[in-house]
């Protein structure tokens, strides 16, 4: 069974695959289901299941026509960074989301109090994601929920993880749903249920998604 997540952000990419090979000896049903992992698309990039396949000249035409003009200007990214950190700390949870990802990814240079320089910075991001969180903002509970999944920043708790994934995934978003119907099949942070992973997978894709499609299409096959 393929399980695969992804959230946009701006041009930026958060992807999670997978919830954990330790269930697959005591359930044979998932099997086939993949590691967690994660892939960062960076400010300037195309996420790389949007250009697979492509030539390098189909890339560059791609990220043309999706890119915003000067992304790739450094200024572009510094004034994007202060514009967010003004609005993130007057509360707004996109803002804070957002600068969340550009900890995350490295967009967002920051210090430890010994003034190393950090390349990411996990913590601070799920900081950002967690007052995002706090106010309802479905993006960053996703977000943090991939952070709680993958351990990144805070300490590994799938059980945190579904219980953020269900708040999104409540508010209608796609691939928290995914990933939510995921966990329940799986019975990473929650009580294994195959019927609620099943209602989970339809609701994201009813949505369009493709990877909640292939989900389902996997648990019909081993049901044969």
């Amino acid at each position: 069974m393929k399980v695969f997540a992804v959230l946009l952000f701006a041009i930026v990419v958060l992807l999670l695959q997978g919830c954990g090979e330790e269930t697959k000896n005591d359930k044979s049903e998932s099997s086939s289901i993949p590691n967690p992992m994660s892939e960062i698309t960076r400010m300037g990039e195309i996420p790389s299941f949007m250009s697979e396949g492509l030539t390098e000249e189909e890339k560059a035409a791609l990220k043309e026509q999706i890119m915003p003009a000067g992304i790739d200007d450094e200024n572009f990214a510094e004034e994007k960074f202060k514009a967010l950190m003004e609005d993130a700390r007057a509360g707004d949870p996109v803002a804070q989301n957002g600068l969340g990802v550009m900890y995350y990814t490295g967009d967002a240079v920051s210090k430890t109090v010994s003034g190393q320089v950090l390349n990411t910075d996990p913590e601070l991001a799920a900081g950002w994601f967690y007052r995002a969180a706090e106010q309802g903002y479905a993006d960053a509970q996703f977000n943090l929920g991939l952070m709680y999944a993958n351990g990144e920043g805070v300490p590994q708790d799938m059980e945190q993880a579904v219980e953020l994934f269900k708040k999104a995934a409540e508010q209608g978003h796609v691939d928290a749903q995914n990933n939510l119907g995921a966990m329940y099949f799986t019975g990473e942070g929650v009580a294994r249920d195959e019927k609620e992973a099943i209602e989970w997978f339809e609701k994201a894709a009813a949505q369009g998604n493709e990877d909640a499609r292939i989900n389902l299409d996997a648990i019909k096959s081993s049901a044969k």
